[in-house]
């Protein structure tokens, strides 16, 4: 295999560190936060008093300043135990930056270090019941009233942290006769009047992600709660396409390491596992098969490792990162798949890791934008059709 040359010594320090937490403090306990639907409120205390959370926000706001690898190789480790229900990610790699990079002095020394000690849990609240990649068509709007604060109103679904959140960057209209050009970034607080949290949603997978929708009904938010304040009102669009390579990049790193560990739980069940009085590894069908998908795993790697070479250097583009979000998750429905006919009748059973990979995986291919919307975006790039 090719040796990875991304991570540092230290990095690698780092792994070797947040895989033992992942062990003691997330995996003993994750089946049964599937069946509850959540995790424990408790995991992000923990990961926060660990150093864990928000890693890559300066220090003075709670953070290490570490560079954005140290979060790749939590998003790599979270993969590979098959603990999706962990929404760090999210909460470190996306809520937190967009309080940083546009957020105003006073909103950064307010929400930074709580969410860097994980007394705050983030999210942000995209999607609508009628809006999921079209990000122009949601219809939440926030009207601002004499008072200078906004009077936020719609629902949104299918939101990531949304049962624990604690703070929720809200996309809304705030000028709706504009489309695109008349959405901004809010910040809701749990616990403002007109603010609710609806039901867990059931899914078919990431059983433990507590998935939830929102409901505000004339939330009145403070104008200081407008992201990056008056400068920011109705530039929340240009806001959202700036994040959204690294977004999709994470969930490209996700992918391959989920895929690299479907692998090698596969390759350790087909020698044990004998069928006609040999084991299952014996079959040529059975190694051709692990040998395509290794292959193909590798390929990706290689091109995820340069997509985060290139983010660490704030030079990763809107078509490269879709490029890596659609592939790989395409390829990891791909070796999930394969690696469940290979596991038989027990890859069909809940309490074998590769099952629940299985189901986790199919909303790669959904959420960050779906993978048909990553290929937009690619042809544009090259010049093609599209509106």
């Amino acid at each position: 295999m090719i040796e990875r040359t991304l991570f540092s010594s230290d990095h690698e320090a780092f792994r070797d560190s947040f895989r033992k937490f992942v062990e003691k403090e997330i995996s003993p306990f994750h089946a049964d936060w599937e069946d509850q639907g959540y995790v424990a409120r408790e995991v992000w205390n923990k990961a926060g008093a660990n150093g864990f959370l928000c890693m890559s926000m300066p220090e003075e706001y709670g953070g290490s300043e570490a560079d954005k690898l140290y979060s790749v190789i939590q998003m790599e480790e979270l993969a590979r135990a098959g603990t999706t229900g962990i929404g760090f990610g999210l909460h470190s790699e996306i809520v937190a930056p967009y309080i940083l990079h546009y957020g105003t002095p006073e909103q950064k020394a307010r929400y930074l270090p709580k969410l860097a000690s994980g007394e705050m849990v983030g999210a942000i609240a995209m999607s609508e019941p009628a809006a999921g990649s079209d990000l122009q068509g949601i219809k939440a709007t926030a009207i601002q009233q004499p008072d200078g604060s906004y009077l936020l109103n719609g629902s949104k679904t299918f939101i990531t942290n949304g049962w624990h959140a604690d703070l929720v960057v809200v996309v809304a209209k705030t000028n709706p006769a504009a489309g695109g050009k008349g959405t901004s970034l809010l910040l809701v607080e749990r616990g403002m009047p007109g603010f609710s949290v609806g039901q867990r949603l059931k899914k078919m997978g990431m059983k433990a992600q507590d998935t939830s929708e929102l409901f505000f009904d004339n939330v009145r938010v403070p104008a200081d709660n407008l992201l990056g304040g008056a400068a920011f009102e109705n530039k929340g669009f240009i806001c959202l396409m700036e994040q959204l390579p690294w977004e999709r990049l994470q969930i490209a790193i996700g992918a391959v390491a989920a895929a690299q560990a479907a692998i090698e739980w596969t390759v350790d069940y087909v020698k044990e596992r004998k069928v006609f009085g040999q084991p299952v590894a014996s079959f040529q069908n059975t190694r051709f098969t692990l040998a395509e998908l290794q292959t193909e795993v590798q390929v990706a790697r290689v091109f995820v490792d340069k997509c985060c070479e290139l983010v660490c250097k704030d030079q990763l583009d809107t078509a490269t990162a879709s490029m890596a979000k659609y592939w790989t998750t395409d390829l990891q429905c791909k070796v999930m798949d394969e690696c469940v006919q290979l596991f038989g009748g027990y890859g069909y059973m809940w309490e074998y890791p590769i099952t629940r990979a299985y189901a986790d995986a199919r909303v790669q291919r959904i959420y960050g934008g779906t993978n048909e919307i990553m290929k937009e975006v690619i042809t544009r790039a090259m010049g093609l059709g599209g509106k």
